[in-house]
């Protein structure tokens, strides 16, 4: 009875929606789509597809409440007609015909379809273009970038131009990751985005500074009462499941009761980086896979894994090891779009093919695209530094594409000449037009020489990268200052060489070289000004205002005293001796 209910009242009603100026085009079409096969498999409408069929019908309420006549329903809508709401066309069907929202295993199985190999959310990088092309290649579930919950709830444009316009129905399944600090906007978030997604991800594992002057991401971690409370909430509200990544604590203990907490709340999936909020730029290090398999074992929820994925082999241990349903990866995505695939192509097959998605499937921002360009040729602009340059500056996706051929072309150059063999012996294992990740530098060995443990940690975190060598070659030069050689190249960096400059007598800065109070510029505008005194050398001037402003003033008493001295000798008028007579008369 339902599925022939379902049948005859939703396919008239979206086929009418279809028909109309005002299309919601994506939702509806998902909606339709994903709700034919529900009723063709099971006869039965999911929890998702129940509510968002209620959502349609509200809108053609408020859009179309003058013409609803004219919509040619069947009869078996006519005695909704007060509400024309598909929630109470469903219940009168039979309320147990709709099956409750998937949870855990069951959506991990269903939904996601066992997915185990993840790319991760990340900022201005996992667009619509960068997901179908990692899933043409292996992948099996993707993420949104992460989006501001509060700037989702606040502006379309925002909306439209991070999710709205990226609905696709080759990117599915889909998590929608928010960063959040209040559960009511958590929600609010979370209630836009759910039916352009299969479950809403709440972001505990971004590190960054921005992060923390949000007060989101990793920075949450010790506040379990509103975490508890935001899961909790999304759980109830939403219609689609609940999901967390987070990041370890030092203590594995710590960090097990931490996913237990996410899970009693109401979390059905849960991401674990097997680094510590600390873990970050040069002090990234190796993630702690311990962690992911003490928590594997405490929670009854599936598990993926992040941290430490640089190669299909690198997969499948981590699931070996830790035991975890999926495997999560970003870095090594980026530079390698084949990894879950266990491939390593060459760079320009990745970039052209990855040029043609995104004509394909446009809007995309020029910089999400500069990006990846810059990820993917990593290793190639090390040595073509012109074409960095020109990858750096071009200013349409033509231009991106041009300086992509020219490395392509170069790089087969050097292929022809035989120098892929060369290559190899330069420290990495494949030569430098070969897709492979990029392995950051390790954290320096701590060595105490006469000093404490924790001063030579601080030593080392404080510290600046290492100063070249005393001839300054271009091999040992850092990017910035290799740029600074390009445009002069006279430019020297050599510590020794470079010119001494007396300090200032009062913070340390140089000082400068004809300042009357031998002072850098800051010192010496606060010490002339409470001076009142002048100082040529930094164009100071307040003594000689001062005494401009006395002259002006004392110019302008003069002249009031000027005009006070001409008023009081000018001649006084004569007396009417006509008054003088009336007067008398009067007396």
């Amino acid at each position: 009875m339902v599925s022939s209910l379902l049948k005859s009242s939703f396919t008239p009603l979206l086929s009418s929606v279809f028909s109309t100026p005002h299309q919601k085009g994506a939702t509806i079409h998902q909606i339709r789509n994903h709700l034919y096969q529900e009723v063709e498999a099971t006869g039965k409408v999911s929890h998702r597809c129940y509510f968002a069929a209620a959502h349609i019908c509200k809108v053609l309420r408020q859009e179309y409440s003058t013409n609803l006549l004219k919509l040619q329903l069947p009869e078996t809508l006519y005695h909704v007609s007060t509400h024309w709401d598909l929630c109470t066309l469903c219940c009168q069907a039979g309320r147990s015909a709709i099956m409750d929202k998937l949870q855990g295993f069951e959506f991990w199985r269903t939904t996601l379809k066992e997915a185990r190999f993840v790319v991760a959310p990340m900022v201005d990088q996992s667009e619509l273009a960068w997901r179908l092309l990692s899933r043409r290649h292996g992948a099996q579930l993707c993420y949104t970038p992460m989006l501001h919950a509060q700037v989702f709830v606040r502006d379309a444009n925002y909306r439209r131009e991070n999710l709205y316009n990226e609905v696709c129905e080759e990117d599915r399944p889909l998590i929608v990751q928010f960063c959040a600090n209040d559960p009511e906007v958590f929600l609010q978030a979370s209630l836009l985005a759910q039916d352009y997604c299969d479950a809403i991800d709440l972001n505990l594992g971004c590190p960054q500074m921005i992060a923390k002057r949000g007060h989101y991401g990793v920075f949450l971690q010790d506040e379990w009462e509103l975490l508890e409370k935001m899961v909790r909430l999304a759980n109830e509200k939403l219609s689609v499941p609940i999901t967390c990544k987070i990041r370890v604590f030092k203590e594995v203990e710590k960090t097990v009761r931490y996913a237990q907490m996410l899970e009693k709340a109401g979390c059905q999936l849960l991401t674990v980086h097997g680094r510590t909020k600390d873990q970050k730029g040069a002090m990234t290090g190796i993630a702690n896979w311990e962690h992911i398999k003490a928590v594997r074992k405490a929670v009854n929820i599936p598990v993926f894994a992040n941290g430490n994925i640089q190669h299909l082999s690198d997969v499948e241990r981590c699931i070996q090891e830790t035991g975890v349903h999926g495997v999560m990866s970003a870095e090594g995505n980026l530079h390698n779009p084949a990894l879950f695939e266990g491939r390593s192509p060459p760079v320009w097959e990745m970039a052209e093919e990855y040029l043609e998605v995104v004509k394909q499937y446009p809007p995309c921002t020029l910089s999400y695209v500069r990006a990846h360009l810059f990820k993917l040729w990593h290793h190639t602009l090390q040595i073509h530094q012109d074409l960095r340059e020109d990858l750096a500056k071009v200013k349409t996706l033509e231009g991106l594409a041009d300086v992509s051929k020219q490395l392509r072309l170069r790089c087969q150059e050097e292929i022809a000449k035989g120098k892929d063999v060369e290559e190899k012996k330069g420290g990495l294992p494949f030569p430098h037009w070969i897709c492979q990740p990029y392995i950051r530098p390790a954290p320096k060995d701590l060595v105490a020489n006469g000093n404490s443990k924790d001063s030579e940690v601080k030593k080392t975190v404080c510290q600046k990268r290492a100063l070249e060598d005393s001839d300054g070659t271009a091999d040992t030069l850092s990017k910035n200052k290799q740029k600074k050689r390009s445009r002069n190249p006279n430019k020297n960096f050599c510590p020794e060489q470079k010119p001494k400059y007396i300090k200032c007598e009062q913070c340390g800065n140089p000082k400068g070289n004809k300042c009357v109070f031998n002072l850098c510029r800051g010192c010496c505008k606060k010490k002339a000004f409470k001076e009142v005194a002048d100082c040529p050398s930094h164009g100071l001037r307040f003594k000689t205002k001062a005494e401009k402003q006395k002259a002006e003033e004392d110019g302008k008493k003069e002249g009031s005293a000027v005009e006070t001295e001409r008023s009081s000798s000018s001649p006084q008028p004569l007396p009417d001796p006509r008054t003088e007579l009336q007067e008398q008369l009067l007396l």
